[in-house]
């Protein structure tokens, strides 16, 4: 293993001179700086991160705290952490991946060790208990979704309430005028989670000014649950011809029920879905939908949260994803409309 002495063997230069190099502590002049840099490179040294620690009084890890719960849908948080991990090391951050339900006892853990320089936190709800001690803590955070008050604090997200406004828009233009919303599981919006409460909040508004008919019904996503689903929206509103559904577990059930019933997507029935783009395309109908953006978002929470490390960044920051509506074949004029 390369040491720092053999650094700065190679380098011409103390071994004081690399440790500040390495730690940002004095200036360097670029000349000298430059030339431990490529000594570095070409032995291949790895400082000692707790050496390193010790004499930066940084970790160099990014904590991510992401929430596996069983009515959230996997895959789109997985990439999100994908994108937050490869983003992280590609500015010398490693990331410590906190997936327990623990709330506040993850905060605190992490803000009482000392275990990361900074905090990336998902799965945010509207009124979030993580906010008061993410508020009190030394450590920078990042928030990927919005709480109900975003005062003195950094957040990234896809425009939910837009997304939304614009499915509403989609399927008015269209002539729907009564539509159902398929949400996700009931424990989301009992936890008020923010992306499916901003989501619906859209919706409701803008069918409002529109003057469309909306029934939102929540969905656990099984084939059973959507076929009650569905069978309790069509008893309610048995002129529903257009469909939002932001619950990815659901999409294929539903369009299977819709399929048995002898309702035909996009003559009879429309589908917006609100989920990634590779289930949007890979559905048995190929469906109109608002993509996550969840590569982005990750990126750009790392991003915020090194740029808050250096002193680049304010104290407080919303940063909102325009959504972008993708037409496929599940979205077609209302029946007795074309």
């Amino acid at each position: 293993m390369v040491t720092l002495a053999e650094v700065a063997r190679h380098a011409g230069v103390s071994a004081s001179t690399v440790s500040y190099v390495l730690s940002g502590k004095r200036s360097i002049s670029a000349p000298t700086r430059e030339r431990v840099e490529h000594s570095i490179k070409e032995l291949g040294y790895h400082p000692n991160a707790g050496a390193r620690a010790l004499a930066s009084s940084r970790s160099n890890i990014l904590a991510l705290m992401v929430p596996l719960r069983t009515d959230m849908y996997v895959p789109v948080m997985m990439e999100i952490a994908i994108a937050v991990a490869t983003t992280a090391r590609s500015h010398g951050y490693d990331v410590l991946l906190l997936t327990g339900e623990e709330g506040p006892a993850a905060v605190r853990r992490v803000t009482g060790s000392g275990l990361a320089d900074a905090m990336i936190v998902m799965d945010v709800e509207l009124e979030d208990e993580r906010l008061p001690l993410l508020h009190a803590a030394r450590q920078p955070t990042v928030l990927i979704g919005l709480p109900a008050d975003t005062v003195g604090l950094t957040c990234v997200d896809l425009d939910f309430t837009a997304t939304g406004a614009l499915c509403a828009d989609h399927l008015a233009d269209l002539g729907h005028r009564e539509i159902a919303v398929v949400g996700e599981a009931p424990a989301v919006y009992e936890r008020h989670t923010g992306f499916a409460e901003r989501t619906l909040e859209g919706l409701r508004r803008r069918a409002g000014e529109l003057g469309v008919r909306l029934l939102h019904r929540p969905c656990e996503g099984s084939y059973e649950s959507m076929d009650g689903t569905l069978s309790r929206i069509f008893d309610e509103r048995p002129g529903t011809t257009g469909f939002v559904v932001q619950n990815e577990a659901a999409i294929d059930p539903l369009l299977s029920l819709l399929r048995r019933q002898g309702r035909a997507v996009p003559e009879d029935v429309s589908v917006v879905a609100i989920c990634p783009e590779q289930v949007a395309t890979q559905a048995s109908v190929r469906l109109t939908s608002v993509a996550i953006p969840a590569q982005e978002m990750g990126r750009r929470a790392v991003e915020l949260a090194v740029a808050k490390l250096a002193g680049r960044a304010p104290e407080e920051q919303v940063t909102l994803l325009a959504p972008e509506l993708t037409v496929r074949a599940s979205s077609g004029p209302a029946p007795g409309t074309s």
